[in-house]
């Protein structure tokens, strides 16, 4: 389901129209943190908002960044952490809906592979 999901490196303002435009609230989809290398951002659409949230690797596994950086919760895998989210918001905007790559029509994703960035 991850690489459904998975937009690479797409920048912010294309995350907001994209799931302006196909996605509803509770929508949601991953991408590479332009911030933090190695990181990514889950993007979750509540109107009028996109809510971001970093998404850290550790040898611990996979976390979602916290503001005070304590009560981090761990997960053995990405894939573990979304459906644990999708079950139970943890202070965050429910998840309910992947806006997978395949429901996008084929402008929408030519727009997507001209508008990525690279992190140097």
């Amino acid at each position: 389901m991850l690489q459904s999901v998975y937009y690479g490196q797409i920048g912010q303002q294309d995350v907001e129209r994209l799931l302006g435009k196909y996605g509803k609230d509770g929508s949601f989809l991953l991408r590479d943190s332009q911030s933090e290398r190695g990181a990514l951002c889950l993007c979750v659409r509540k109107t009028p908002f996109v809510h971001t949230y970093r998404i850290v690797h550790s040898p611990q596994g996979w976390a979602v960044e916290t503001e005070n950086k304590e009560k981090i919760q761990w997960f053995q895998s990405l894939d573990k952490l979304i459906e644990s989210y999708k079950e139970t918001p943890h202070n965050m905007v429910p998840l309910l809906y992947p806006l997978e790559k395949s429901h996008l029509n084929e402008e929408e994703r030519q727009i997507r592979a001209e508008s990525a960035y690279m992190e140097m």
